[in-house]
């Protein structure tokens, strides 16, 4: 046999908003090849092309992509690609945002993304958001989201997904959209592997999390925690801006020996110099603290004025055995629990691209600023694994029904007329 014959045939797909490939990362792992990519800003495009080398790369707006180009250039028919993803631009959709409205153009990016899947009809359509998307405008974009999928052959539906519950040491929680197109069974959604907890930082919609009764969180597997994730690199200085080469340890769990798949040289392990204040600062600060633990004195001003049951998270100190708060594209400690747990600095690009479960082999370009931006507002690989998967499933479903349907059908009407066929179907109550 051919040694290409060995080689298990990989889905197809495209990823819309790419990024620096963060989905596509986890979605490869799934066994989805991406065929095509678009981004608009070029250092995310760099990043993305230079770990996914196979695929080719439009870089630009997607508002200028020609679906119908697109389409003959790909080569396909429909059906010819298996899953478009994507996760159109969030900070409108976000709690964190200062006004959130449908007149933010970026919250009108999702159309054409929708557009392009019009198009190309792949049989299964990924879209990733954040958890405001679902309050946005009274829940006209959910409506508009499943209106225009159904309208297309698609089966829809959506949940709210933690970060925590596969296996990623992060609080972090999003919105997935999965359509499948010809599925008529109900759509599946990755179920939870990892007994994390967390506190939703949103109070909207929390009915579409999973929740975890008692029993069978006896059956999950332990949370993957900061230690876990952290424990085998090299101590740093704050402000390091070379990365050592040489891990401190063996890998000690499954997690770190995941990261360090086809890895034989650690780096990026370099962070952000925070200022003296701040230093003295986090003398104060006890592993699981924050703010509230700074004498009142060395306080910023906005936190003097702050309640202490306010800005929980800043300036805060991590834990080793709880889970990071969710790295932003800033990892700076006014805005969330970005101090190293043992180490009097914030945490390296290194170990935020770890808690977003990115391989270690996975690297990221411009400078260190930039770095911890895409890092910020990437998809964590391993979340897009899990989703991959699931997808991947009930590809196999509708494509297996599909296949059953036709063996039944075409020998019992094999020479019929459409008058014969309609009168048979008729008498079987079809």
């Amino acid at each position: 046999m051919p040694h290409s014959m060995k080689q298990k045939t990989k889905m197809k797909s495209l990823d819309l908003f790419a990024g620096a490939g963060g989905l596509s990362c986890g979605l490869q792992q799934a066994g989805f090849h991406p065929v095509l990519a678009n981004e608009l800003v070029s250092q995310y495009a760099k990043t993305y092309r230079q770990n996914h080398p196979n695929t080719e790369i439009v870089e630009g707006d997607i508002r200028l992509l020609c679906e119908k180009n697109l389409r003959q250039y790909l080569g396909i028919q429909e059906g010819g690609i298996d899953l478009i993803a994507g996760g159109p631009p969030c900070q409108g959709f976000s709690i964190n945002a200062p006004i959130r409205t449908l007149d933010d153009p970026r919250n009108h990016l999702f159309k054409d993304f929708l557009r392009i899947v019009s198009a190309i009809l792949p049989k299964a359509v990924l879209i990733e958001n954040v958890p405001g998307i679902i309050s946005l405008g009274r829940g006209t974009v959910v409506e508009q989201i499943y209106k225009e999928l159904q309208a297309i052959g698609y089966t829809v539906s959506h949940k709210i997904l933690f970060a925590g519950h596969y296996g990623i040491p992060q609080m972090r929680f999003r919105t997935i959209f999965i359509g499948i197109r010809y599925f008529k069974e109900k759509i599946e959604f990755p179920v939870p592997e990892y007994n994390a907890q967390a506190v939703a930082n949103f109070t909207a919609a929390k009915e579409l999390c999973f929740s975890i009764p008692p029993l069978f969180a006896q059956e999950l597997k332990e949370p993957i925690t900061v230690w876990k994730a952290l424990s085998d690199l090299p101590e740093i200085e704050n402000g390091n801006t070379q990365s050592p080469k040489e891990y401190a340890a063996t890998p000690t769990n499954d997690y770190q020996r995941y990261l360090r798949t086809n890895c034989k040289e650690l780096t990026a392990h370099y962070c952000s110099r925070i200022s003296p204040i701040n230093l003295e600062r986090l003398n104060y600060i006890p592993q699981g603290g924050s703010w509230r633990d700074i004498p009142f004195d060395l306080l910023p001003a906005g936190l003097k004025k702050a309640k202490r049951s306010d800005h929980t998270r800043r300036y805060g100190r991590l834990h080793p055995n709880a889970l990071c708060s969710t790295v932003l594209t800033k990892c700076d400690p006014h805005w969330g629990s970005f101090f190293h747990p043992t180490q009097n600095r914030i945490i390296s690009v290194r170990e935020a691209a770890r808690i977003q479960s990115f391989p270690d082999n996975y690297q990221f370009s411009g400078n260190v600023t930039q770095q911890y931006e895409q890092i910020g507002n990437a998809v964590p690989p391993l979340l897009g694994r899990a989703i991959g998967k699931c997808i991947a499933r009930m590809i196999g479903k509708a494509r297996g029904a599909s296949r059953q349907k036709e063996r039944f059908w075409i020998p019992a009407f094999a020479g019929m007329t459409p008058e014969g066929a309609s009168a048979e179907n008729k008498a079987m109550g079809k």
